[in-house]
């Protein structure tokens, strides 16, 4: 973070641990944008997403005095919205399904595909995938996650990570061929 923006920041921080109405207003609405661009990777829909930012916002403002202002805000935030999402999708119970690892086929990485789609058309697709396959996509390839911490986090084996992250990248792979076949047609 830049040194003006957060000196302009301490102070509505400050704020925040005062429990400051106004404080907390400025925070949610300076920081919406980029929790929605979080919460709605891991969501179903825009009114899930909004649930899990809420909750995100709520647990930033319940702990807001564990923060060390001296360190930069947005990591920190980042980082409870990721896990407010993740707790979400646990709690949804969506990851009962388990996928046997031999079911997933080894697939070749085709880059140059990507720069024939914008990112709204690729965010839509990922957004489209079933809640297992785009969390684990999202927790592995956007927010750096390991497939054993991916694992741990929701409670399924390291193998299903695998093959949950395998089966995102075919089903992605697919739309990404129907999409340019479509328009190229």
């Amino acid at each position: 973070m830049h040194a003006e923006a957060a000196s302009n920041l301490l102070p509505v921080l400050l704020g925040c641990r005062k429990h400051q109405r106004d404080s907390q207003r400025e925070l949610y609405q300076q920081f919406y944008a980029y929790g929605m661009s979080i919460a709605i990777r891991y969501a179903d829909n825009e009114d899930e997403a909004i649930q899990i930012l809420n909750d995100g916002f709520m647990k930033v403002f319940n702990h807001i005095k564990k923060f060390d202002l001296d360190k930069p805000f947005k990591p920190w935030f980042r980082q409870i919205v990721v896990n407010t999402a993740i707790n979400h999708v646990r709690k949804q119970k969506k990851f009962k399904r388990e996928v046997q690892m031999d079911e997933a086929r080894n697939i070749s990485t085709d880059e140059d595909i990507l720069s024939k789609i914008s990112y709204q058309e690729l965010m839509a697709m990922v957004q489209s995938l079933t809640t297992a396959y785009r969390t684990v996509f999202n927790m592995y390839v956007i927010d750096g996650f390991k497939h054993e911490e991916i694992a741990e986090s929701l409670g399924i084996s390291v193998g299903t990570s695998k093959s949950n992250l395998s089966k995102a990248r075919s089903k992605l792979r697919e739309m990404i061929q129907k999409n340019l076949n479509a328009r190229y047609a």
